[in-house]
């Protein structure tokens, strides 16, 4: 083992050690709900902690290297990522939102650190317990708050060179998706269920949607408001308990403690006499402290589900118009 392994190996492990410690502590039910992982105190505060520990407890020489500040606390946080996906305390949709955020708040543990450990050499003092608290103090009080629910708008919209009889017969009903039409690439990679198909028992108001989703996944939407080949709006319920564990994250599951779609909504627009523009919105809601943050995501997920779904009626109708 080369020397300055040997020196950065035991400043790598403190603070790996403490973000297992923090995880397993904050996923302890029946502490009064005192800690929580959507909090901003683990999501921001843990990973800066980490950070500053692992600098705190490297090489003067090393500290004082501005890069290795910044980039080198990364390394404890992607060990970290590794371990709670292989024994499956995270799932990769929740790592790949919140590493960004790991990654900066690191950095700037990192630079903290270097800062608390350069003042100590020149015999100021900053208790480095004081950073590792943070966490720990931080997330009961966030706890203790109440959550005010956000409610949010995702929009798209397509442009389809089709009859609106052909286009309208797409969008209340959608037969069966294949792998191959599937283009919702970033809502694979998070890991969520793909669509699979859609059934609706009759066209009117009070109608019963059924949206078919792999891994079980299923959504139970009621018309609320129709207006044929023109507008049609239903209530979109996920009920968490029906969902199967492997389908979603506990964290980011529909119908959960912090993420919900609300309804949904197609308007069919006339721009000429071949083409019609299909939009679709929905609404969703967030229950977290870091809405501000949580929404771009969540929002990032909408339009990807509905631009998948507003791709293939467009294939479909243009398809059938050739025919």
């Amino acid at each position: 083992m080369s020397p300055i392994l040997k020196k950065l190996l035991p400043a790598m492990l403190i603070p790996l050690v403490f973000a297992l410690f923090v995880r397993l502590l904050f996923g302890i039910d029946g502490l009064w709900g005192l800690f929580g992982v959507m909090t901003i105190g683990f999501l921001f505060f843990m990973p800066f902690a980490m950070g500053a520990l692992l600098i705190y407890f490297s090489s003067i020489e090393m500290v004082k290297k501005n890069w290795y500040c910044i980039l080198i606390p990364w390394i404890p946080v992607f060990l970290f990522l590794a371990i709670t996906l292989l024994f499956s305390i995270e799932g990769l949709a929740c790592w790949l939102m919140a590493l960004p955020l790991f990654m900066l708040a690191a950095s700037l543990g990192g630079i903290i650190g270097a800062r608390t450990k350069i003042n100590r050499e020149n015999g100021k003092t900053l208790h480095i317990s004081l950073i590792v608290l943070l966490p720990l103090i931080l997330s009961p009080l966030e706890q203790q708050l109440a959550q005010i629910p956000g409610r949010y708008k995702a929009y798209t919209s397509i442009d389809i060179h089709a009859s609106k009889e052909q286009i309208w017969s797409h969008v209340t009903r959608v037969s069966e998706i294949s792998a191959e039409q599937d283009k919702g690439w970033p809502t694979r990679t998070l890991g969520f269920p793909r669509p699979i198909k859609a059934e609706l028992n009759y066209e009117g108001l009070g109608g019963y949607r059924k949206a078919i989703f792999d891994k079980g996944l299923v959504f139970d939407e009621t018309v609320i408001d129709y207006d044929h080949e023109r507008k049609m709006t239903f209530t979109i319920r996920a009920n968490p308990f029906d969902i199967p564990s492997a389908a979603m994250d506990e964290h980011v599951v529909i119908g959960g403690d912090y993420f919900d779609v609300l309804n949904g909504t197609y308007e069919l627009q006339q721009l000429d006499n071949d083409t019609y523009r299909l939009h679709l919105y929905s609404h969703f809601k967030l229950t977290t402290s870091f809405n501000f943050y949580a929404s771009w995501w969540a929002g990032l997920i909408m339009k990807d589900i509905q631009n998948n779904i507003l791709q293939i009626i467009k294939t479909r109708a243009e398809h059938e118009g050739q025919i």
